[in-house]
Order: structure tokens, then sequence, then C-alpha cells
């Protein structure tokens, strides 16, 4: 336990799981060669648009014969694009362990209503039985549970013969983890998680599959403009193009390019998981010394290396009632905001109470080892309160 407040603060407080922290050493004169007052038609916003694409694609290793889109509505709105243009032809297998599942599974249970589905549930800081999966069944899942810090350790569970299709949301797994594209049909992400781009983008990746099933399959249910991605029963392939649904803002897109670069700088995808590994085995590090905290996420195999969930584990906290201790670890968040250490460190509000750190690839490792001396300080402040 640290009584005497800590002397080095991180060089950069941004430890938020959403929006994330900026590449280091980013700053606005990286957005300096946007193509501002200019239409996204236009072949020179047409031409950023498609060069976001086209790096996606390299610095992820995704197949050439995936297509790869922006849509409007950031991650949700990818996740929501797929589910309504997509589902319906076969039961669902919905998978969740944290909140941001169970709207999923919400989705197709309780709006889309597919028939015979299902939901294979686990609470915060476990993995579902991922062999429940039916590979006659479509399956909804997230790689990665933001607000659980629980990932899929692997895609083994998934049948290489399956039926029906895959859609994962990755939006804070991709660039800091390792996805096996063939047993992946649909995959969503947004640009500010792992590479700390804006917000209000999203990006969809459909196999070959997932486009069979748009253009064979039409739902019964109305779908707004912003969710259509065929015309004529043939995929609109302007949309994996870089001709967007809907209006992108190129300043968000030069923002997303200036992080791609940086990508490529540190190494490509390798290198930028070995950062977010890096940062995460430096917070275990210090969880095997702390008294006071340990990881939600139990079981190692399954640990996030992004958004990394703590829970308190002190007996005078854990003796609390529900209300105490939740308002127990805001206050831990709110020392460390009022420090000027750590900004936006507070669980999620549906999780077990506790503090949420992010260790993606755009934190420095010495930025994470500075940091949690003042863990230990803000704790020992709320528990002599």
């Amino acid at each position: 336990m640290t009584a005497m407040k800590p002397a080095v603060r991180p060089a950069r407080p941004f430890f938020s799981s959403g929006p994330c922290a900026k590449r280091p050493g980013w700053s606005v004169e990286a957005l300096k060669g946007a193509v501002l007052g200019r239409s996204h038609r236009s072949k020179a916003g047409k031409a950023k648009l498609k060069e976001a694409i086209d790096k996606t694609r390299t610095i992820l290793g995704v197949p050439a014969d995936y297509r790869i889109g922006i849509v409007p509505a950031s991650d949700t709105g990818a996740v929501e694009m797929a589910l309504w243009s997509l589902l319906g032809p076969l039961p669902v297998d919905a998978i969740a362990w944290e909140s941001f599942g169970e709207d999923w599974v919400g989705d197709v249970l309780k709006e889309l209503k597919i028939k015979d589905s299902r939901k294979i549930l686990a609470p915060y800081g476990a993995l579902p039985d991922l062999k429940q999966a039916n590979p006659k069944h479509d399956i909804v899942f997230l790689w990665n549970g933001t607000t659980s810090g629980v990932r899929v350790p692997n895609g083994d569970w998934i049948s290489d013969d399956r039926e029906g299709l895959t859609i994962c949301d990755a939006t804070s797994a991709v660039f800091a983890m390792d996805l096996p594209w063939k047993k992946l049909d649909v995959v969503t992400f947004s640009w500010q998680k792992v590479l700390g781009g804006e917000a209000a983008h999203g990006m969809l990746i459909l196999s070959p599959a997932a486009v069979a099933r748009l253009e064979s399959y039409s739902p019964h249910w109305p779908l707004p403009k912003i969710f259509r991605m065929t015309k004529g029963g043939k995929l609109i392939e302007g949309i994996f193009e870089g001709d967007t649904i809907n209006t992108p803002s190129l300043l968000c897109v030069e923002d997303y390019l200036d992080a791609l670069k940086w990508a490529e700088e540190v190494g490509g995808l390798k290198g930028l998981i070995e950062r977010s590994e890096s940062n995460l085995a430096a917070l275990d590090s210090w969880v095997r010394r702390s008294s006071w905290a340990a990881f939600l996420a139990e079981d190692s195999d399954v640990r996030s290396s992004t958004s990394v969930c703590l829970k308190i584990i002190d007996p005078w906290f854990t003796a609390l009632d529900a209300a105490a201790q939740a308002d127990a670890a805001k206050k831990i968040a709110s020392i460390l905001e009022k420090e000027g250490v750590a900004l936006d460190v507070a669980g999620y509000r549906a999780a077990p109470p506790g503090l949420r750190i992010w260790c993606g690839a755009t934190i420095e490792k010495a930025e994470i080892e500075d940091l949690t001396p003042w863990l230990d300080w803000a704790w020992a402040q709320v528990k002599a309160a």
C-alpha cells in the first residue's frame, strides 16, 4: 500500500476504454492533409476513403475476397447493419458475457424475434461455454468484452463446415488481437478503440458467405436507407470501395489514416499486439503484488489485453453493501481524475464495482508502470476516509 503520494505522474492520463488515447506524439498537425470543404464523392475524397480501406486490409491481414466498408454510427451502426440485414433464415445463437453483448442478444430475441433462437450467457468476468454454439445456426458474439475484460481466446470452437454465419463485434479486439478471419463472416469495429481514432464511423467486414446471404435473402422487416447494402439483389460494391452510404467526416478519415500509418511504423499488427500485451503484463505485475485489487477475469487465458477490468478484494470493501461498494470504487476514479493522473477509469456502470484500465496499443508501458503507485495511493485515501 502506498500511503505517500507518488512523485511521478504518467506522461498522459488517458486510460479511457473509449474513445481511447491517441497515438503517442499525436497533435492536430497530423490532420493537415485532410480533404476539407470537398465532397466525399470527389476524386480526392474517395481516394482518402479507399486508402483507409486498403490500409486496414493490409495491416489486419483481411483476406482479399472479404469486403471492407466504412459505415455510419460507429461499431454500433456496423453491428446493427449486419444483424438487421443478414439475420432471419436460420436460428441464432446469441452469446454474451457483458453489457454490449447483451444488447445484441436483445436485438435478436426481442426486436428481430428470430424463431428458435437462444441466448448463451455468462456473468461478468467469465466466458460462456462456446462449444454450445450450433454450427447450423447463425452465431452473434463479441471477440472482446469491453465492459468485462474477458476475451475469446481463439476461434477453435467455430466449425469450418458451419452452415450459419458468424457475426463478430470486434471493436476493442481488432488491432490488438489476432483474429482468425476464415472463422469469421462478419467483423465490425470502430476507429475510436485500439488506434484511438475519432468516433462516429464504423467498419464492416464481410466474408463471401456473408455477401452470398445478402444477395440471396431479403428480410421481411423494412430496412432504413443506411442499412441497405444491396440493390436489385446485388451487393452495392461502391460501399466497399469508399463510396459510403452517408456523408463521412474527412477530418476523422484523416485521423484514422494517421493512426494506420503509425501502426505500420510500430510493426503492423504484430507490433500492435506486442504493445498491448506488454501493457497488460505491466498491470499484471502490479496486480500480483496488490493486496486489494485483482482481475475481474480470473482466468488469464480469457483476460483482455485492452479493456482490463479490476475488482476490489480487500475485506473492508467486500463487507460493504452494494451501494457502498459502488460509491467507494467511484471515489477511487474521482481521486485519480482530480489529480490528473488517470481519466475515465471507473468500471462500467452495469459491471461489478471496480476500475477499468485501457491497455491498448496507443498506451505506453511506462504510463501503466507510472499509474500503478497512484492506484495504491488512491485506494489508501478511500479506505482511510
